[in-house]
């Protein structure tokens, strides 16, 4: 039974919450962007001010169905408790569902915040395990999904659970959903989507859904360099898909048919290899010399870009326009973070590269909505029912 989050009654009761902690740590095992743990504040500090008691459950990494020390997570635990100024109960086990974590679960006090380990660290999550699920209604009373982000996995957490109790969207989902929503059915025009990336066969299906639904689109990052190729550009060593200059060729001719401006980088930063301090230079993006690949957008094409985002009154950014995590070829990314977050538009950005380049450009709290579900707000671009929402009941 889906429910409305603002008219739960949680008083006295607790309340499984699925999250999506599924952040990065450095070499220490420490923090080091908070966002999504940030995002999900709202909604777990709703709930303890109700009286909930909480029990949280997260995904980690991309561990092979077991135990494994890298993806365990102490250290979200710890950063929560930073951010909550509130002990946070930690059930470090074996595995999901454990004899131990059941125990744990059981002795939580009135009101506390437990986090369960990785729930990857058992394989039953990613095969939606009707009886790992069981063993997680048995924690609460109340289940919310806060977790878009994972929205559009069919796993134990975000969806088997769901239909064995009473459940709700928290204010995270709720507000994903709803800025998402405003991109599909009433965009304020014109609309501007900035892609990037690596390759378009990621993408290709969002590119066509957009295509009926934006008036620019802007193309950077390596798959620009896919449709320069199909052109006859010369791309020298860039990263290329020889077996989708076909489908590239005709996104652009479905493009110039419906009227859609479809920007791809005038220049590039380009290298021979991708290491910090490695000589540069800059070419046409479709006159790149042999031996040389294309690594981040050029000035001309930053130029260009910013022109076409000017008139926007919408816009959609997923997807770095270089190697960001490389400089010096994350300063495209940075520059076009900045040309968005100036805009007087309603902005909607997700992607993990995309937000740290809004951090590191410090414009993040200028953009009207910073999506955590890169992957999920792609598919629900794409029209695709998302498990984790359908299981909610709601779009």
């Amino acid at each position: 039974m889906q429910l409305d989050f603002d008219e739960l009654d949680v008083n006295g009761r607790r309340v499984l919450l699925r999250v999506d902690f599924n952040v990065p740590l450095d070499g220490n095992g420490e923090v080091v962007d908070d966002t999504r743990i940030r995002a999900a504040l709202p909604t777990i500090e709703s709930l303890l001010s109700r009286g909930a008691t909480l029990v949280l459950t997260s995904h980690f990494g991309r561990p092979k169905g077991g135990p494994d020390e890298r993806y365990r997570l102490a250290p979200v635990a710890e950063r929560l408790a930073e951010l909550l100024e509130r002990p946070v109960r930690y059930a470090p086990t074996s595995g999901p569902a454990s004899t131990e974590q059941q125990a744990f679960v059981a002795a939580a006090p009135s009101g506390s915040v437990t986090l369960l380990e990785n729930s990857r660290f058992d394989p039953r999550e990613e095969a939606n395990d009707a009886a790992l699920a069981r063993v997680l209604a048995s924690y609460a009373e109340i289940y919310v999904n806060d977790a878009f982000g994972a929205a559009h996995r069919a796993h134990a957490t975000t969806e088997a659970v769901a239909h064995l109790l009473p459940n709700a969207p928290g204010l995270l989902m709720e507000s994903e959903l709803a800025a998402l929503s405003r991109l599909v059915d009433s965009p304020r025009r014109p609309f501007v989507v900035v892609l990037g990336g690596a390759k378009v066969s990621d993408k290709l299906a969002v590119i066509e859904r957009l295509l009926e639904l934006a008036d620019t689109i802007i193309v950077g990052g390596a798959m620009a360099y896919t449709f320069i190729a199909a052109r006859g550009g010369a791309v020298g060593k860039s990263l290329v898909e020889p077996d989708m200059f076909g489908v590239a060729e005709r996104i652009l001719e479905q493009a110039t048919a419906r009227g859609v401006q479809f920007v791809l980088p005038a220049d590039s930063v380009c290298a021979a290899s991708i290491a910090p301090g490695v000589e540069t230079s800059v070419h046409p993006s479709g006159a790149i010399p042999d031996g040389l690949m294309g690594l981040d957008v050029g000035q001309a094409a930053v130029a260009e870009f910013t022109v076409a985002l000017g008139p926007a009154k919408t816009v959609f950014w997923n997807g770095p326009l270089g190697v960001f995590e490389t400089p010096p070829f994350d300063a495209g990314t940075r520059a076009v973070a900045t040309a968005v977050a100036a805009l007087d538009a309603f902005t909607v950005v997700g992607g993990g590269d995309s937000i740290a380049a809004l951090n590191a450009a410090g414009v993040l709290d200028r953009i009207s909505h910073v999506s955590t579900g890169g992957g999920a707000a792609l598919e629900f671009l794409e029209g695709r029912t998302l498990p984790g929402v359908a299981a909610l009941g709601v779009r």
